[in-house]
């Protein structure tokens, strides 16, 4: 063989080997498991709540990669571990774990060839893994060699629990990251936060997260996130809508294949919830292909706002075709920790000229000027109504103003462009406690509540551009609300 071929080979052979072995290196994450992952800085318990298909294991065997080795990424944000950890990841069950965190992890199991193909690296791994007993090829344990600024010094300890094992085997250790893959039982989640709290060994305690599809319902664990507000803990949805690597036809086919039931849960990340759910109307009845250069001159044109007090601003554009009586919501902003200036900066290249509905709070007075709230938007040039919102008979209900939206949902008569997801993050998991509304992570819903309720002084004009008219608006680095 010339020395030519032998070259060629020998850069195939390396080709294929860095192909096989080098999935760390070609992983680039998505922009809500980049938000997952920040969290993780200032969250000691962080749920990916996501759809089936999207990435959320490989988002779990990602993270926990990067504690295990030490080998975080240029530019990591999340939480950083200085010296080798102690970390379990657990699972329904056994054989589960098995062929989903052991897998992604380390390879296939049970073939020799494929050790070292997930995740870890293979140089990382510095002993061959002792095996469990009862499920063949599984793993017990597995010694990473842990790096700090390029310096190996010591070995981190990864072992493979399951939920099926009950409580009692979540007991007794001090652990530094919990990664659970799929929704554990109330008791053994709560054991497991007991393992993470702060000691002698890791004073500053260590981390939980968890990987999972809500099948469950409202559950316990999905409560504690969803209602049970911390400083602690944070939720991130993940829709198949944004998972890049499954295309739009593709995306319809799988939703397809569903079980009704099921549809929202595997396809949105939504728990499957019964009557605390407020709008049940599925995201593929109400949503359109539409953006604000695409919108009809004649249509009558509203802004709705929310000014934020404590919460987000928000806004909600919304376009009324009269004739059929449909309301097609366009645009969206939600911003946090920004001023009017801001709110109106973004607002006015979609729709400068549009009247703005406002709610009642913009009566209040601010505090150094002693001017009402909603002056300081109509200084910024927004065409503010008179008077806060009011539906035509002088009152201002929110739950006439939930079940004419509820109404229109289930009609066809209020759609919403697709591509307004942080819309559809609310909309997904806005719901009721005990009887009443959950006024969390509804901001958007609320001005377009707003809006809707005047759609009366809405009026008709050219509207959107091509350089902005295709995305909502949000703050820089908080397209997930995380209070």
């Amino acid at each position: 063989m010339s020395s030519e071929k032998i070259e060629l080979l020998q850069t195939l052979e390396e080709i294929d080997r860095r192909r096989r072995f080098g999935k760390l290196a070609r992983f680039k994450p998505y922009p809500k498991q980049q938000t997952f992952f920040d969290l993780g800085a200032t969250k000691r318990e962080r749920a990916l709540m996501a759809a089936n298909r999207v990435g959320k294991s490989e988002c779990g065997s990602v993270e926990m990669t990067y504690h295990l080795t030490g080998r975080y990424p240029k530019g990591w944000k999340g939480k950083k571990f200085d010296r080798p950890i102690v970390a379990w990841a657990a699972g329904e069950t056994s054989v589960l774990v098995r062929d989903v965190q052991q897998t992604k992890l380390f390879g296939k199991p049970g073939v020799e060839a494929e050790f070292g193909t997930g995740f870890v690296p293979k140089e990382c791994i510095a002993d061959k893994p002792s095996m469990a007993r009862g499920v063949t090829d599984a793993y017990d344990t597995v010694q990473i060699k842990h790096m700090t600024e390029g310096v190996e010094d010591g070995i981190s300890t990864l072992s493979f629990k399951s939920y099926e094992q009950g409580r009692a085997k979540f007991q007794g250790s001090t652990v530094d990251v919990v990664w659970e893959d799929e929704e554990p039982p109330a008791d053994v989640h709560a054991e497991a936060l007991t393992r993470i709290a702060p000691s002698e060994e890791a004073p500053d305690g260590g981390i939980l997260y968890g990987t999972f599809t809500p099948l469950k319902g409202i559950s316990d664990v999905v409560r504690r996130f969803r209602d049970e507000q911390s400083p602690d803990r944070a939720m991130v949805t993940m829709t198949i809508d944004e998972a890049e690597h499954i295309s739009a036809i593709e995306r319809v086919k799988i939703i397809a294949g569903y079980l009704p039931h099921e549809r929202e849960a595997r396809a949105r990340g939504v728990p499957m919830m019964g009557s605390g759910r407020v709008f049940t109307s599925t995201e593929e009845s109400i949503s359109e292909e539409i953006h604000p250069s695409m919108v009809p001159l004649h249509w009558a044109k509203l802004w709705g706002i929310d000014f934020g007090v404590a919460h987000p601003f928000a806004a909600a554009l919304i376009a009324w075709d009269k004739d059929a009586d449909i309301i097609h919501v366009v645009h969206t902003v939600r911003l946090s920790d920004n001023r009017p200036r801001d709110h109106a900066a973004a607002m006015k290249p979609i729709a400068a000229g549009a009247p703005v509905a406002w709610p009642q709070d913009g009566t209040a007075r601010e505090k150094s000027s002693g001017e009402p709230l909603m002056k300081f938007y109509k200084d910024e040039g927004l065409v503010m109504l008179p008077e806060h919102a009011t539906w035509p008979g002088g009152g201002v209900s929110t739950e006439a103003g939930v079940a004419e939206m509820d109404d229109r949902f289930k009609t066809g008569r209020l759609k919403v462009a697709r591509h307004l997801l942080a819309f559809f993050e609310e909309y997904r998991d806005y719901h009721r406690k005990d009887g009443f509304l959950v006024k969390v992570r509804d901001d958007i819903l609320s001005a377009l509540r707003v809006a809707i309720m005047m759609k009366r002084h809405a009026r008709p004009m050219a509207i959107g551009n091509k350089k902005s008219s295709h995305q909502q608006t949000e703050a820089k680095d908080i397209d997930f609300p995380v209070w």
